[in-house]
């Protein structure tokens, strides 16, 4: 079987959030598996040179709004798989990846350019996997050329939903333009008299996935649906949840050379170092009995951030530390500015991202906070189980997938969960979490119980080859 991932961005070659490590693991777990998978992605500004190896095509010539366009694309095996950057620098050399008023032309370039360097790449892919919005434009080309191009005719789409609240709208007088000309093509976009790439993948792709059996389901109602429950609920019978998995290959306390000390699941001792070393960088002191509480999240509505603010001095005087790495909304970075300010030897404050800091945090940490409003997936989650950071999540998408609910007379459970959204039933969790971490015993098993959790890529890319191999035969 052979297939072609396509992604907006992908590690270690660019990121904003879980689209990128997952658009950066899979390919390479699906070849581990046996699988004939490689990757194209743009060739961004911020794309590291030591990860471009050499040009694979110099002369990749596209018809773009009527005119021609010269574009190339550089080859790299970095992550672990081919991949194929395409380097269009007046689409792609930005000063960041997204944000402009016209992202949905530079994708709808870049999908153009993905199908044309897949014909120069060799034998057609069986599956094409699109991910997010940004591939809907390649989703409507593929139905669409694949009626009279014999390259295409027996390929078959997967497209990937990482995030309905991200769909991709413009106006629909673009598409001609962008070379869509055709009733198909304008049905397929057009979602309540304006242009949604979103849409338009969920229209016409052969199968649909999501990043969790919960938000599967979630996707089909009014409250996740933003305006496309109705679509995704049609389709019902061709989507299916994929939980994403974690590189164990980055993410694993026995290996992990970011960590001051490296650990196992029948030997945490290594974690105590790492909680020291994770409060000497916040210059915090070193109390280690007190339990560390952390949040590494983008600062938006969707993390719950909110919920922290308002229950912010009941987590301090639970007797904690508070750690947060993150940036995004204005409002919420000054707020952790202030926290610090006002209690500077229980919290500990980084705006931005540093991927190294990441992996400090959820090695040191006790507790990790993820009071996600939505969440497609997750990833935080799972790698605060895999170092045996004790997960207090709200009951959504993936977090509810993969976190088990502690309970101390059965001894089953990895962390703990909470429904409604709100603080007060946040901070139930945290007293909860609190008390159960005065319990050595206790609190070992719960790390423990987290740390054997299978939520290796291996796992997930054999669902994903079941799914193809479906697709194929439907």
């Amino acid at each position: 079987m052979r297939v072609a991932v396509i992604s907006a961005e992908a590690v270690p070659y660019s990121k904003t959030g879980g689209l990128g490590d997952v658009a950066g693991a899979l390919p390479k777990a699906l070849r581990q598996i046996g699988i004939d998978a490689f990757l194209v992605t743009p060739c961004y500004w911020q794309t590291k040179g030591e990860y471009l190896w050499h040009v694979a095509v110099d002369d990749l010539w596209l018809t773009w709004r009527g005119r021609p366009y010269h574009a190339r694309a550089f080859y790299s095996e970095a992550n672990g798989s081919p991949t194929f950057l395409i380097d269009a620098p007046s689409m792609f050399h930005r000063d960041s990846i997204y944000g402009y008023t016209e992202d949905y032309e530079r994708f709808a370039f870049f999908n153009h350019a993905a199908l044309e360097l897949i014909k120069r790449l060799g034998p057609p892919p069986d599956i094409v996997h699109l991910n997010d919005w940004h591939c809907g434009f390649a989703a409507v080309e593929l139905a669409s050329v694949r009626r009279h191009d014999p390259y295409w005719r027996r390929t078959r789409s997967v497209f990937s939903i990482h995030n309905m609240a991200y769909q991709g709208g413009f106006g629909l007088g673009e598409l001609p333009a962008l070379g869509f000309t055709s009733s198909f093509a304008r049905n397929a976009f057009n979602f309540n008299g304006y242009a949604s790439a979103m849409k338009a993948g969920l229209e016409v792709s052969d199968t649909l996935s999501t990043v969790s059996n919960r938000y599967a389901h979630e996707i089909q109602t009014e409250e996740f649906g933003h305006g496309l429950e109705w679509l995704t609920s049609r389709r019902s019978d061709r989507l299916i949840g994929i939980t994403n998995g974690v590189d164990f290959d980055v993410w694993d306390p026995a290996t992990d050379p970011e960590i001051t000390a490296n650990f196992y699941i029948n030997d945490l001792s290594g974690k105590l170092e790492c909680k020291r070393d994770l409060l000497e960088r916040f210059s915090l002191p070193i109390e280690l009995v007190r339990p560390i509480y952390a949040s590494v999240t983008r600062l938006t509505s969707q993390k719950g951030v909110e919920l922290i603010r308002q229950g912010a001095a009941d987590i301090l005087a639970a007797g904690g530390f508070f750690i947060a790495l993150g940036s995004g909304e204005k409002d919420s970075e000054k707020f952790l500015q202030a926290l610090r300010d006002h209690a500077p030897s229980r919290v500990g404050v980084y705006i931005g991202y540093n991927e190294s800091l990441a992996h400090v945090i959820e090695a040191g940490a006790d507790i990790f906070l993820m009071p996600s409003r939505f969440e497609p997936c997750g990833l935080n989650q799972m790698y605060s189980l895999r170092y045996g950071t004790v997960p207090i999540v709200r009951s959504v998408g993936g977090l509810d997938d993969t976190v088990e609910n502690w309970n101390a007379v059965t001894e089953t459970g990895n962390g703990f969960k909470f429904g409604p959204y709100r603080a007060d039933k946040l901070l139930e969790k945290i007293y909860e979490a609190r008390f159960a971490y005065e319990d050595k015993i206790a609190w070992a098993k719960i790390q423990r119980n987290g740390m054997s959790v299978d939520n290796s890529w291996e796992n997930a890319a054999r669902k994903y080859v079941e799914l193809y191999c479906w697709t194929l035969e439907n």
